[in-house]
């Protein structure tokens, strides 16, 4: 197996919370699912969101500089399904959504969702690095299941009791 071939498979075996992007601005309103998400520093609060430079949003990003990250529930299933096929142009009607402070998208229910600035990009191979400040953030309330992408497949993982 090449070398690619082999991280590609080592990848799809470290699982990662699933989130949907959103973003909304002079470059029109879009989202698109994503797993590519980590915490940076809490000062000032700064997420890494890596997104390949083919996507359809890739560019609605960079034009609008805004994304909010919207952590999904193990009930979004078919919002990250939906948010992953590119010929959905109803992507938006199966839920509700609000704004906070740039305008993206807020799933109303997300886990947590991170309204953020977008401060700099890195262009690495095939995909931008975007470290995205963030400017407000919206916690739903109650016990709620993760959505975990592993093994190429969606997994709930239940929170502790």
């Amino acid at each position: 197996m090449e070398l690619d071939d082999l991280f590609r498979e080592g990848m799809a075996r470290l699982g990662a919370a699933v989130t949907v992007l959103t973003t909304d601005g002079p470059a029109g309103r879009h989202g698109m699912t994503a797993s590519a998400v980590c915490s940076v520093t809490a000062t000032p609060p700064t997420l890494l969101v890596c997104v390949n430079q083919s996507n359809r949003s890739h560019d609605m990003f960079v034009k609008n500089g805004a994304l909010c990250v919207n952590v999904l529930g193990g009930q979004h299933r078919d919002h990250a399904g939906r948010f992953a096929q590119s010929g959905a142009e109803d992507r938006f009607d199966s839920a509700d959504w609000t704004t906070s402070t740039t305008g993206a998208p807020v799933l109303s229910d997300a886990i947590a969702a991170f309204d953020c600035t977008i401060q700099s990009r890195q262009v690495v191979g095939t995909h931008s690095v975007f470290f995205c400040e963030v400017q407000d953030i919206a916690l739903c309330e109650g016990e709620r299941d993760s959505l975990i992408w592993c093994h190429r497949n969606f997994h709930h993982l239940r929170a502790a009791s």
